[in-house]
């Protein structure tokens, strides 16, 4: 009675400094530190695959030698795209056809999604960007070389060269085209081996003019590629091309419709 006339208030666990967590508790309070950490890092990455940058497996050779079968690549989604870029683009013209690559289930496709493990949709497709809205891109000049707005393209740093050192030409498609309003001509860079834009040219979609589908729509850019992340034999930054530096502006707005010449040319 003594003490608590005096104010004192009795000793409890709670407030004891000698108290020791029990190891239940202990392993608990663990637990729930690491899973709010997790959770955090997968809301983080899930954002940042989202609004920065995204992981996808290269899945043929279109892109050789720049890029291999099995690359990882980081598309970014920060800058705008550019004649030149290379860049990752949703199939919504069915340039891949009836047979689509095998999607991850389950597990692996929620790692896919918050961005832990690379993309293999098969929506998708890697490119690289030759003809922005409004350009005039030809082939070919009298020396073999794919023009685009008048200024012939030195695309000697990139085309697909063979274990002999043969380079493979431009383009065996002759084609004059305007790109339309709001879309790009794309090429892959082993030419011989890229069923790109060429090859849509005499495509034919019901309610849209002839060759619709060989210009891709900027709208289905998903990330522009910025560097390869694995193997890490290979892991490297992929560089601007100095091939379309010098390309000048088109000397017209952008049509509505592409224009495509000769008509009905393709691969």
């Amino acid at each position: 009675m003594a003490d608590c006339a005096r104010g004192r208030n009795p000793i409890t666990v709670e407030n004891n400094s000698e108290y020791v967590p029990s190891t239940g508790h202990r392993i608990w309070r663990v637990v729930k530190e690491a899973f709010i950490v997790l959770f955090g890092a997968l809301v983080v990455s899930a954002v940042l695959q989202h609004f920065v940058g995204q992981m996808f497996i290269i899945p043929s050779g279109s892109m050789e030698n720049t890029l291999k079968v099995g690359d990882r690549v980081i598309a970014e989604k920060l800058t705008d795209v550019k004649r030149g870029d290379i860049v990752v683009f949703r199939d919504s013209g069915g340039w891949l056809g009836p047979h689509p690559m095998v999607e991850r289930t389950g597990v692996g496709k929620a790692l896919e999604f918050v961005g832990l493990l690379p993309d293999t949709s098969q929506n998708y497709l890697i490119k690289r960007v030759i003809g922005m809205p409004g350009d005039t891109v030809l082939c070919c000049d009298a020396e073999g070389r794919i023009t685009v707005n008048g200024f012939a393209l030195n695309e000697k740093a990139y085309l697909y060269r063979s274990e002999e050192g043969e380079q493979v030409t431009p383009s065996d498609v002759a084609f004059r085209v305007v790109v339309p309003q709001g879309r790009m001509f794309v090429m892959g860079d082993h030419r011989n081996a890229s069923a790109d834009s060429r090859c849509h040219l005499s495509d034919g979609v019901p309610g849209q003019p002839q060759g619709s589908d060989a210009f891709v729509p900027l709208s289905d850019v998903s990330g522009t590629g910025w560097a390869i992340f694995a193997p890490f034999n290979r892991t490297r930054l992929l560089p601007t091309q100095d091939a379309f530096a010098n390309v000048p502006a088109p000397v017209a707005p952008a049509p509505q419709r592409g224009v495509i010449e000769p008509a009905g040319v393709t691969c």
